[in-house]
């Protein structure tokens, strides 16, 4: 097997976590105007979508999203080989493997968590991967699964992939509920086990460590930092989208001089939603369900979400005359 692959972009001390349904396009372009330094991530995509489906719809990004990683579903090296080089095509910077997922659905493809049972398979996935591109290939996993919830189990996953070449493992901080548990569930009910994350990043200092769970806070990030390389935050960031622009002022040192006001973020998005309209017929909906929180916890922020989630399915609306009447809404 190679040694530690050196593939790798400068880390990035913050990432979004891949949420499916989600970190969509749209919605990483709108999380791009909170935070211009923040590393995003696609919604997990299998290789199937990729190989049999629309792959052109799966890989489509905006150029401002940069950085951008895809993170890859499957078990195939071959598959994940050929979905690397699609990757690279399009002008992704890292692609990240999944082994973290718990769902039923992933479970009977074969990849997901279940993968972590089988470090041999996710080690000749990355060796495939890492032949067919020059982009960094990363995994993201839990702690554990099921009843094999120890650090012995994860120093074994760790290690074995680790030789295939992997250098940067992002570890959800709780063992995923293979039976039992929703994928909803898998987010909130194992408890979270940092300690178990941090022993396992002072085995291996050679490598690249990203921490996540239940991190929401530029405070908590700071305080990861110390131990880890980078935190990967996923629910706050979607639920309170403006708490990327504490992360980018807290966490990168950006100038508040050039971050945008939620006002201005709104009105940004006007541009956009014009744009997708024009090239891909798109809904208004389906980008302004994304942003039902940036008012989070201000005054008029209910009245904005209300807007949002009645006046685009009115017949004939324009993108301006939704985000207008609902920020003329929040000053009411």
């Amino acid at each position: 097997m190679n040694q530690v692959n050196k593939k790798q972009n400068p880390i990035r001390p913050v990432s979004i976590a891949p949420m499916l349904d989600w970190t969509d396009r749209h919605c990483r372009y709108f999380h791009r105007l909170l935070s211009p330094n923040i590393l995003l991530y696609t919604e997990m995509v299998t290789t199937g979508a990729l190989i049999h489906g629309d792959r052109e719809r799966f890989l489509r990004f905006n150029k401002e999203e940069h950085p951008i990683a895809i993170q890859l579903a499957g078990s195939n090296p071959s598959d994940l080989a050929e979905c690397s080089i699609m990757a690279e095509d399009h002008g992704y910077n890292e692609i990240n493997l999944n082994c973290g997922c718990p769902s039923d659905r992933v479970q009977k493809g074969q990849f997901g968590a279940v993968l972590m049972e089988n470090p041999d398979i996710v080690a000749k996935c990355i060796e495939s991967m890492q032949k067919a591109t020059s982009l960094p290939i990363t995994v993201k996993c839990r702690i554990g699964i099921d009843e094999q919830d120890s650090f012995e189990f994860l120093d074994h996953f760790i290690s074995i992939v680790k030789q295939a070449g992997c250098a940067h493992f992002i570890i959800h901080a709780r063992k995923a509920l293979l039976t039992g548990l929703s994928p909803k569930e898998n987010r909130s009910i194992p408890p979270i086990n940092y300690p178990r994350a941090e022993e396992i990043k002072n085995k291996y200092p050679e490598l690249t460590f990203s921490i996540n769970g239940e991190i929401k806070t530029p405070a908590q990030i700071k305080e990861h930092l110390k131990t880890f390389d980078s935190v990967m935050i996923g629910r706050e960031a979607y639920q309170n989208p403006y708490i990327l622009y504490e992360i980018e002022r807290e966490i990168f040192g950006t100038s508040e001089d050039t971050l945008l006001s939620r006002e201005q973020v709104a009105r940004a998005m006007i541009h956009y939603i014009e744009k997708q309209i024009d090239k891909h017929d798109t809904p208004i909906n389906a980008v302004t369900r994304h942003m039902m929180g940036l008012f989070k916890s201000q005054k008029g922020g209910k009245k904005w979400r209300q807007v949002l989630s009645t006046l685009p399915h009115e017949k004939g609306i324009t993108p301006a005359q939704v985000i207008e009447e609902a920020l003329k809404r929040t000053s009411t």
